[in-house]
Protein backbone atom coordinates (compact mmCIF):
# COMPACT_ATOMS: atom_id res chain seq x y z
CA UNK A 1 0.00 0.00 0.00
CA UNK A 2 1.26 3.47 -0.83
CA UNK A 3 2.38 5.73 2.02
CA UNK A 4 1.26 8.79 0.07
CA UNK A 5 -1.57 10.77 1.70
CA UNK A 6 -4.93 10.94 -0.02
CA UNK A 7 -5.76 14.56 -0.87
CA UNK A 8 -9.33 15.35 -1.97
CA UNK A 9 -9.80 18.59 -3.89
CA UNK A 10 -13.25 20.17 -4.06
CA UNK A 11 -13.50 22.56 -6.98
CA UNK A 12 -10.95 20.44 -8.82
CA UNK A 13 -12.33 21.31 -12.26
CA UNK A 14 -11.54 25.02 -11.79
CA UNK A 15 -8.31 26.62 -12.92
CA UNK A 16 -6.75 26.56 -9.42
CA UNK A 17 -7.90 22.99 -8.83
CA UNK A 18 -6.48 21.69 -12.11
CA UNK A 19 -3.13 23.37 -11.47
CA UNK A 20 -3.04 22.01 -7.91
CA UNK A 21 -3.75 18.44 -9.01
CA UNK A 22 -0.90 18.68 -11.52
CA UNK A 23 1.45 20.06 -8.85
CA UNK A 24 0.63 17.27 -6.38
CA UNK A 25 1.55 14.50 -8.82
CA UNK A 26 3.95 12.12 -7.12
CA UNK A 27 3.33 13.58 -3.65
CA UNK A 28 -0.21 12.38 -2.97
CA UNK A 29 -2.99 10.11 -4.10
CA UNK A 30 -5.07 12.80 -5.82
CA UNK A 31 -8.87 12.78 -5.80
CA UNK A 32 -10.86 15.41 -7.68
CA UNK A 33 -14.52 16.07 -6.94
CA UNK A 34 -16.75 17.08 -9.84
CA UNK A 35 -20.50 17.37 -10.36
CA UNK A 36 -20.03 15.71 -13.76
CA UNK A 37 -20.21 11.96 -14.02
CA UNK A 38 -16.69 10.56 -14.43
CA UNK A 39 -15.06 7.13 -14.24
CA UNK A 40 -13.31 6.15 -11.04
CA UNK A 41 -9.68 6.49 -12.12
CA UNK A 42 -8.30 8.28 -15.17
CA UNK A 43 -6.70 11.49 -16.39
CA UNK A 44 -3.03 11.59 -15.41
CA UNK A 45 -3.48 9.41 -12.35
CA UNK A 46 -6.19 11.58 -10.78
CA UNK A 47 -9.17 9.72 -9.34
CA UNK A 48 -12.35 11.61 -10.19
CA UNK A 49 -15.43 11.18 -8.05
CA UNK A 50 -18.88 12.40 -9.06
CA UNK A 51 -19.97 14.64 -6.22
CA UNK A 52 -22.75 17.17 -5.83
CA UNK A 53 -21.73 19.05 -2.68
CA UNK A 54 -25.32 20.17 -2.16
CA UNK A 55 -25.86 16.55 -1.09
CA UNK A 56 -24.31 15.59 2.24
CA UNK A 57 -24.42 11.94 1.20
CA UNK A 58 -22.46 12.76 -1.97
CA UNK A 59 -19.97 14.78 0.07
CA UNK A 60 -19.42 11.85 2.44
CA UNK A 61 -18.79 9.52 -0.49
CA UNK A 62 -16.48 12.06 -2.11
CA UNK A 63 -14.34 12.47 1.00
CA UNK A 64 -14.23 8.78 1.95
CA UNK A 65 -10.64 7.77 2.72
CA UNK A 66 -9.30 11.32 2.63
CA UNK A 67 -6.35 12.32 4.80
CA UNK A 68 -6.30 15.97 3.71
CA UNK A 69 -8.79 18.12 1.83
CA UNK A 70 -8.68 21.33 -0.19
CA UNK A 71 -11.74 23.54 -0.60
CA UNK A 72 -11.82 25.74 -3.72
CA UNK A 73 -15.57 26.01 -4.25
CA UNK A 74 -17.63 29.09 -5.13
CA UNK A 75 -21.32 29.01 -6.01
CA UNK A 76 -22.00 32.25 -7.87
CA UNK A 77 -23.37 30.44 -10.94
CA UNK A 78 -26.73 28.57 -11.11
CA UNK A 79 -26.68 24.93 -10.01
CA UNK A 80 -30.18 23.92 -11.16
CA UNK A 81 -32.70 24.80 -13.84
CA UNK A 82 -34.20 27.25 -11.35
CA UNK A 83 -32.25 28.58 -8.38
CA UNK A 84 -33.86 30.76 -5.72
CA UNK A 85 -31.77 32.43 -3.06
CA UNK A 86 -28.55 34.35 -2.50
CA UNK A 87 -25.20 32.94 -3.51
CA UNK A 88 -24.01 33.50 0.09
CA UNK A 89 -26.56 30.98 1.33
CA UNK A 90 -25.67 28.46 -1.38
CA UNK A 91 -22.01 28.85 -0.34
CA UNK A 92 -22.95 28.24 3.28
CA UNK A 93 -24.75 24.97 2.49
CA UNK A 94 -21.85 23.70 0.39
CA UNK A 95 -19.25 24.51 3.03
CA UNK A 96 -21.34 23.03 5.83
CA UNK A 97 -21.77 19.78 3.90
CA UNK A 98 -18.05 19.63 3.20
CA UNK A 99 -17.16 20.22 6.85
CA UNK A 100 -19.62 17.59 8.08
CA UNK A 101 -18.34 15.06 5.53
CA UNK A 102 -14.71 15.82 6.40
CA UNK A 103 -15.39 15.19 10.07
CA UNK A 104 -17.23 11.96 9.17
CA UNK A 105 -14.24 10.79 7.09
CA UNK A 106 -11.65 11.65 9.74
CA UNK A 107 -9.88 14.25 7.57
CA UNK A 108 -6.87 15.69 9.39
CA UNK A 109 -6.93 19.18 7.87
CA UNK A 110 -8.79 21.34 5.39
CA UNK A 111 -6.97 23.99 3.33
CA UNK A 112 -9.28 26.74 2.11
CA UNK A 113 -8.60 29.47 -0.46
CA UNK A 114 -10.64 32.51 0.59
CA UNK A 115 -10.53 36.25 -0.05
CA UNK A 116 -8.56 39.15 1.40
CA UNK A 117 -10.40 41.15 4.06
CA UNK A 118 -10.30 44.97 3.75
CA UNK A 119 -8.49 46.77 6.56
CA UNK A 120 -11.42 49.17 6.99
CA UNK A 121 -13.70 46.24 7.79
CA UNK A 122 -16.09 47.07 4.94
CA UNK A 123 -17.25 43.82 3.40
CA UNK A 124 -19.09 43.23 0.15
CA UNK A 125 -21.55 40.34 0.01
CA UNK A 126 -18.87 38.29 -1.75
CA UNK A 127 -16.22 38.90 0.93
CA UNK A 128 -18.72 38.37 3.75
CA UNK A 129 -19.54 35.02 2.18
CA UNK A 130 -15.86 34.08 2.09
CA UNK A 131 -15.62 34.71 5.85
CA UNK A 132 -18.77 32.71 6.53
CA UNK A 133 -17.32 29.81 4.55
CA UNK A 134 -14.20 29.96 6.76
CA UNK A 135 -16.35 29.63 9.86
CA UNK A 136 -18.56 26.93 8.36
CA UNK A 137 -15.59 24.79 7.32
CA UNK A 138 -14.26 24.82 10.87
CA UNK A 139 -17.60 24.31 12.61
CA UNK A 140 -17.44 20.51 12.83
CA UNK A 141 -14.04 19.93 14.40
CA UNK A 142 -11.64 19.62 11.47
CA UNK A 143 -8.75 22.17 11.65
CA UNK A 144 -8.85 24.65 8.76
CA UNK A 145 -5.91 26.49 7.19
CA UNK A 146 -7.12 29.59 5.35
CA UNK A 147 -5.22 31.37 2.60
CA UNK A 148 -6.75 34.77 1.90
CA UNK A 149 -5.99 36.01 -1.61
CA UNK A 150 -7.10 38.72 -3.98
CA UNK A 151 -7.34 38.28 -7.74
CA UNK A 152 -5.56 35.05 -8.76
CA UNK A 153 -3.74 35.56 -12.06
CA UNK A 154 -3.61 32.38 -14.09
CA UNK A 155 -4.72 30.85 -17.38
CA UNK A 156 -8.52 30.57 -17.72
CA UNK A 157 -9.13 32.13 -14.31
CA UNK A 158 -12.44 34.02 -14.29
CA UNK A 159 -11.08 37.29 -12.87
CA UNK A 160 -7.91 37.45 -14.96
CA UNK A 161 -9.85 36.43 -18.09
CA UNK A 162 -12.30 39.30 -17.52
CA UNK A 163 -9.30 41.62 -17.18
CA UNK A 164 -7.62 40.48 -20.41
CA UNK A 165 -10.90 40.63 -22.35
CA UNK A 166 -11.53 44.18 -21.22
CA UNK A 167 -8.04 45.23 -22.27
CA UNK A 168 -8.11 43.27 -25.49
CA UNK A 169 -11.49 44.50 -26.73
CA UNK A 170 -11.59 48.16 -25.69
CA UNK A 171 -9.12 50.67 -27.20
CA UNK A 172 -10.68 53.32 -24.95
CA UNK A 173 -11.55 52.10 -21.47
CA UNK A 174 -13.97 53.69 -19.04
CA UNK A 175 -12.51 53.62 -15.53
CA UNK A 176 -15.12 53.98 -12.76
CA UNK A 177 -14.13 55.06 -9.28
CA UNK A 178 -13.66 51.48 -8.10
CA UNK A 179 -10.78 50.98 -10.57
CA UNK A 180 -8.69 53.29 -8.34
CA UNK A 181 -9.06 50.96 -5.34
CA UNK A 182 -5.77 49.34 -4.25
CA UNK A 183 -5.59 45.56 -4.44
CA UNK A 184 -2.91 42.89 -4.25
CA UNK A 185 -3.25 40.08 -6.81
CA UNK A 186 -1.29 36.83 -6.72
CA UNK A 187 0.08 34.45 -9.33
CA UNK A 188 -1.59 31.06 -9.75
CA UNK A 189 1.72 29.24 -9.34
CA UNK A 190 2.31 31.01 -6.01
CA UNK A 191 -1.14 30.00 -4.73
CA UNK A 192 -0.62 26.39 -5.76
CA UNK A 193 2.82 26.29 -4.16
CA UNK A 194 1.45 27.66 -0.89
CA UNK A 195 -1.47 25.22 -0.77
CA UNK A 196 1.01 22.38 -1.28
CA UNK A 197 3.19 23.79 1.51
CA UNK A 198 0.22 23.89 3.90
CA UNK A 199 -0.72 20.32 3.04
CA UNK A 200 2.83 19.22 3.91
CA UNK A 201 3.13 21.37 7.05
CA UNK A 202 0.85 20.37 9.97
CA UNK A 203 1.96 23.47 11.90
CA UNK A 204 -0.16 25.63 9.60
CA UNK A 205 -3.37 23.97 10.85
CA UNK A 206 -5.80 26.54 12.21
CA UNK A 207 -3.83 29.46 10.72
CA UNK A 208 -5.16 32.31 8.59
CA UNK A 209 -2.70 33.85 6.15
CA UNK A 210 -2.82 36.73 3.68
CA UNK A 211 -1.00 35.95 0.43
CA UNK A 212 -0.22 38.21 -2.50
CA UNK A 213 2.17 39.58 -5.10
CA UNK A 214 5.10 41.83 -4.10
CA UNK A 215 3.34 44.98 -5.33
CA UNK A 216 0.05 46.74 -4.55
CA UNK A 217 -1.81 47.93 -7.66
CA UNK A 218 -5.10 49.59 -8.47
CA UNK A 219 -7.36 47.83 -10.93
CA UNK A 220 -6.59 50.56 -13.47
CA UNK A 221 -2.85 49.96 -13.00
CA UNK A 222 -3.43 46.24 -13.54
CA UNK A 223 -5.26 47.00 -16.79
CA UNK A 224 -2.43 49.29 -17.93
CA UNK A 225 0.16 46.65 -17.06
CA UNK A 226 -1.89 44.01 -18.86
CA UNK A 227 -1.99 46.22 -21.96
CA UNK A 228 1.82 46.51 -21.87
CA UNK A 229 2.17 42.73 -21.55
CA UNK A 230 -0.24 42.25 -24.49
CA UNK A 231 1.62 44.86 -26.55
CA UNK A 232 -1.39 47.10 -27.10
CA UNK A 233 -2.00 50.79 -26.47
CA UNK A 234 -5.03 51.71 -24.39
CA UNK A 235 -6.53 55.02 -23.25
CA UNK A 236 -8.23 55.27 -19.88
CA UNK A 237 -11.10 57.71 -19.31
CA UNK A 238 -12.22 58.30 -15.70
CA UNK A 239 -16.01 58.06 -15.21
CA UNK A 240 -16.68 58.77 -11.51
CA UNK A 241 -20.47 58.39 -11.79
CA UNK A 242 -20.50 54.83 -13.14
CA UNK A 243 -22.15 52.79 -10.36
CA UNK A 244 -21.25 49.17 -9.52
CA UNK A 245 -24.56 48.03 -11.05
CA UNK A 246 -23.86 49.82 -14.33
CA UNK A 247 -20.25 48.64 -14.19
CA UNK A 248 -21.47 45.06 -13.86
CA UNK A 249 -23.65 45.43 -16.94
CA UNK A 250 -20.82 47.09 -18.88
CA UNK A 251 -18.20 44.46 -17.93
CA UNK A 252 -20.64 41.62 -18.66
CA UNK A 253 -21.51 42.98 -22.11
CA UNK A 254 -17.87 43.52 -23.08
CA UNK A 255 -16.45 40.24 -21.76
CA UNK A 256 -19.43 37.92 -22.18
CA UNK A 257 -19.12 36.83 -18.54
CA UNK A 258 -22.29 36.15 -16.57
CA UNK A 259 -23.65 39.04 -14.51
CA UNK A 260 -24.08 36.55 -11.66
CA UNK A 261 -20.29 36.15 -11.72
CA UNK A 262 -19.28 39.75 -12.50
CA UNK A 263 -21.59 41.47 -10.00
CA UNK A 264 -20.08 40.15 -6.74
CA UNK A 265 -16.54 40.65 -8.11
CA UNK A 266 -17.18 44.30 -9.02
CA UNK A 267 -18.85 44.88 -5.65
CA UNK A 268 -15.73 43.50 -3.90
CA UNK A 269 -13.42 45.82 -5.85
CA UNK A 270 -14.94 48.86 -4.15
CA UNK A 271 -12.96 47.99 -1.00
CA UNK A 272 -9.14 47.99 -0.62
CA UNK A 273 -7.89 44.41 -0.58
CA UNK A 274 -4.27 44.44 0.52
CA UNK A 275 -2.30 41.86 2.50
CA UNK A 276 -1.86 42.59 6.19
CA UNK A 277 1.25 40.46 6.23
CA UNK A 278 2.71 37.71 4.09
CA UNK A 279 4.37 35.65 6.80
CA UNK A 280 3.34 32.35 5.22
CA UNK A 281 5.18 33.21 2.01
CA UNK A 282 8.25 34.08 4.07
CA UNK A 283 7.90 30.89 6.11
CA UNK A 284 7.61 28.84 2.92
CA UNK A 285 10.66 30.55 1.41
CA UNK A 286 8.61 31.82 -1.51
CA UNK A 287 9.65 34.77 -3.65
CA UNK A 288 6.31 36.25 -4.78
CA UNK A 289 5.80 36.57 -8.54
CA UNK A 290 5.34 40.15 -9.86
CA UNK A 291 1.98 40.87 -11.50
CA UNK A 292 3.40 41.46 -15.01
CA UNK A 293 5.28 38.16 -14.93
CA UNK A 294 2.17 36.31 -13.71
CA UNK A 295 0.02 37.87 -16.45
CA UNK A 296 2.60 37.07 -19.13
CA UNK A 297 2.72 33.43 -18.00
CA UNK A 298 -1.09 33.23 -17.99
CA UNK A 299 -1.40 34.60 -21.52
CA UNK A 300 1.30 32.26 -22.82
CA UNK A 301 -0.38 29.25 -21.21
CA UNK A 302 -3.73 30.17 -22.76
CA UNK A 303 -2.14 30.33 -26.22
CA UNK A 304 -0.42 26.94 -25.85
CA UNK A 305 -2.20 23.82 -27.19
CA UNK A 306 -4.56 22.55 -24.51
CA UNK A 307 -3.81 19.20 -22.90
CA UNK A 308 -6.59 16.81 -23.95
CA UNK A 309 -9.01 16.09 -21.15
CA UNK A 310 -11.78 13.57 -21.01
CA UNK A 311 -15.09 15.04 -22.09
CA UNK A 312 -17.52 15.56 -19.25
CA UNK A 313 -20.90 13.96 -19.46
CA UNK A 314 -23.63 16.56 -19.35
CA UNK A 315 -26.15 16.62 -16.55
CA UNK A 316 -29.69 15.58 -17.20
CA UNK A 317 -31.80 18.33 -18.82
CA UNK A 318 -34.42 17.69 -16.13
CA UNK A 319 -36.09 20.87 -14.94
CA UNK A 320 -35.13 20.80 -11.30
CA UNK A 321 -35.33 23.43 -8.59
CA UNK A 322 -32.97 24.53 -5.83
CA UNK A 323 -34.19 27.10 -3.33
CA UNK A 324 -32.20 28.19 -0.27
CA UNK A 325 -33.26 30.76 2.33
CA UNK A 326 -31.55 31.85 5.54
CA UNK A 327 -33.95 32.26 8.48
CA UNK A 328 -33.50 33.37 12.10
CA UNK A 329 -33.03 30.59 14.64
CA UNK A 330 -34.55 31.32 18.06
CA UNK A 331 -31.90 31.00 20.80
CA UNK A 332 -31.73 27.53 22.28
CA UNK A 333 -33.62 25.91 19.40
CA UNK A 334 -32.27 23.45 16.86
CA UNK A 335 -33.01 22.46 13.27
CA UNK A 336 -35.28 19.58 14.24
CA UNK A 337 -37.40 21.97 16.30
CA UNK A 338 -37.64 24.27 13.26
CA UNK A 339 -38.80 21.38 11.04
CA UNK A 340 -41.56 20.48 13.51
CA UNK A 341 -42.49 24.15 13.88
CA UNK A 342 -42.81 24.46 10.09
CA UNK A 343 -45.31 21.61 9.81
CA UNK A 344 -47.35 23.09 12.69
CA UNK A 345 -47.19 26.69 11.49
CA UNK A 346 -48.09 26.05 7.84
CA UNK A 347 -51.70 24.84 8.31
CA UNK A 348 -52.32 27.56 10.92
CA UNK A 349 -50.98 30.26 8.57
CA UNK A 350 -53.09 29.08 5.63
CA UNK A 351 -56.24 27.94 7.39
CA UNK A 352 -58.79 26.99 6.12
CA UNK A 353 -57.04 26.22 2.79
CA UNK A 354 -54.51 23.67 4.08
CA UNK A 355 -54.56 20.64 6.34
CA UNK A 356 -51.57 18.66 7.62
CA UNK A 357 -51.59 15.04 8.70
CA UNK A 358 -48.73 13.42 10.65
CA UNK A 359 -48.31 9.68 10.11
CA UNK A 360 -45.13 8.62 11.87
CA UNK A 361 -42.23 10.13 9.91
CA UNK A 362 -44.60 11.14 7.06
CA UNK A 363 -46.16 14.59 6.79
CA UNK A 364 -49.02 14.93 4.30
CA UNK A 365 -50.28 18.33 3.13
CA UNK A 366 -53.88 18.34 1.85
CA UNK A 367 -55.97 21.01 0.18
CA UNK A 368 -59.26 21.99 1.78
CA UNK A 369 -62.00 21.36 0.87
CA UNK A 370 -61.83 17.96 -0.80
CA UNK A 371 -58.63 16.73 0.82
CA UNK A 372 -56.56 16.65 -2.37
CA UNK A 373 -53.10 15.26 -1.63
CA UNK A 374 -50.75 18.17 -2.46
CA UNK A 375 -47.39 17.12 -1.04
CA UNK A 376 -45.92 14.38 1.09
CA UNK A 377 -42.66 14.73 3.01
CA UNK A 378 -40.99 11.88 4.87
CA UNK A 379 -38.41 12.51 7.60
CA UNK A 380 -35.20 10.57 7.03
CA UNK A 381 -34.69 9.38 10.59
CA UNK A 382 -31.29 7.79 9.94
CA UNK A 383 -29.89 10.88 8.13
CA UNK A 384 -31.33 13.55 10.43
CA UNK A 385 -29.66 15.01 13.51
CA UNK A 386 -30.73 17.74 15.93
CA UNK A 387 -28.83 20.32 13.87
CA UNK A 388 -30.04 19.01 10.50
CA UNK A 389 -33.54 17.77 9.70
CA UNK A 390 -33.85 16.04 6.31
CA UNK A 391 -37.24 15.37 4.72
CA UNK A 392 -37.56 13.66 1.34
CA UNK A 393 -40.34 14.52 -1.12
CA UNK A 394 -42.19 11.22 -1.40
CA UNK A 395 -45.48 12.08 -3.10
CA UNK A 396 -48.24 14.55 -3.83
CA UNK A 397 -49.84 16.29 -6.81
CA UNK A 398 -47.27 19.10 -6.83
CA UNK A 399 -44.14 16.93 -7.16
CA UNK A 400 -42.77 14.57 -9.75
CA UNK A 401 -41.40 11.63 -7.77
CA UNK A 402 -39.31 8.90 -9.35
CA UNK A 403 -38.32 6.29 -6.73
CA UNK A 404 -35.64 4.92 -9.08
CA UNK A 405 -33.85 8.29 -9.34
CA UNK A 406 -30.86 8.58 -7.00
CA UNK A 407 -31.31 12.36 -6.84
CA UNK A 408 -34.46 12.61 -4.78
CA UNK A 409 -36.21 15.89 -4.07
CA UNK A 410 -35.75 16.96 -0.46
CA UNK A 411 -36.33 19.72 2.05
CA UNK A 412 -33.84 20.29 4.82
CA UNK A 413 -33.43 22.61 7.77
CA UNK A 414 -29.92 23.01 9.14
CA UNK A 415 -28.47 25.15 11.90
CA UNK A 416 -25.45 27.19 10.76
CA UNK A 417 -23.03 29.87 11.97
CA UNK A 418 -22.86 28.67 15.57
CA UNK A 419 -26.64 28.26 15.72
CA UNK A 420 -27.28 31.91 14.92
CA UNK A 421 -29.31 31.03 11.81
CA UNK A 422 -31.09 28.16 10.14
CA UNK A 423 -31.02 27.43 6.42
CA UNK A 424 -34.17 26.11 4.76
CA UNK A 425 -33.18 24.41 1.50
CA UNK A 426 -35.05 22.60 -1.26
CA UNK A 427 -32.83 20.44 -3.49
CA UNK A 428 -33.50 18.45 -6.67
CA UNK A 429 -37.22 19.20 -6.56
CA UNK A 430 -39.01 18.42 -9.84
CA UNK A 431 -42.45 20.04 -10.13
CA UNK A 432 -45.34 18.20 -11.71
CA UNK A 433 -46.97 21.38 -12.96
CA UNK A 434 -46.04 22.52 -16.50
CA UNK A 435 -42.92 24.62 -16.14
CA UNK A 436 -44.39 28.04 -17.11
CA UNK A 437 -47.25 27.54 -14.65
CA UNK A 438 -44.89 26.37 -11.91
CA UNK A 439 -42.52 29.31 -12.42
CA UNK A 440 -45.39 31.80 -12.26
CA UNK A 441 -47.20 30.26 -9.27
CA UNK A 442 -45.70 27.57 -7.06
CA UNK A 443 -42.14 28.92 -7.25
CA UNK A 444 -43.22 32.37 -6.06
CA UNK A 445 -45.55 30.86 -3.46
CA UNK A 446 -42.62 28.95 -1.92
CA UNK A 447 -40.60 32.16 -1.52
CA UNK A 448 -43.59 33.91 0.08
CA UNK A 449 -44.14 31.00 2.48
CA UNK A 450 -40.49 30.93 3.55
CA UNK A 451 -40.47 34.70 4.05
CA UNK A 452 -43.55 34.47 6.25
CA UNK A 453 -42.08 31.53 8.17
CA UNK A 454 -38.90 33.53 8.78
CA UNK A 455 -40.98 36.33 10.28
CA UNK A 456 -42.72 33.76 12.49
CA UNK A 457 -39.37 32.35 13.71
CA UNK A 458 -38.13 35.84 14.45
CA UNK A 459 -41.03 36.33 16.89
CA UNK A 460 -40.42 33.11 18.83
CA UNK A 461 -38.92 33.30 22.32
CA UNK A 462 -35.72 31.57 23.33
CA UNK A 463 -36.00 28.00 24.51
Amino acid sequence: MSDLPTVVVAGAAGFVGRALLDALAGDAHRVGLSRSRRPGVAEDGVEWRACDLFSLLDAERGLAGADLAVYLVHSMLPSAHLTQGRFQDFDLVLADNFARAAAHAGVRRIVYLGGLVPEDGALSAHLQSRLEVERALGAHGVPVTTLRAGLVVGPHGSSSTILTKLVGRLPVMLTPRWTATPTQPIALRDVVELIGYCLRTPETAGGTYDVGAPEVLTYREMMAETARVMGVSRRFVPVPLLTPRLSTLWVSLVTGASRALVGPLVESLRHPMVCGDRRLQTQAGQTPTPFAEAMRAALQAEQAPAKPRRRRRARSPQRDVRSVQRLPLPPGRDAMWVARAYTRWLPDAFRPMLAVEHEGPRVVFRLRPGGRHLLELTLSEDRSTPDRALLYVTGGALAEVDPTDARRGRLEFRAVLDDRAVVAAVHDFVPRLPWPIYAATQAWAHLAVMHAFGLYLGRQPAA
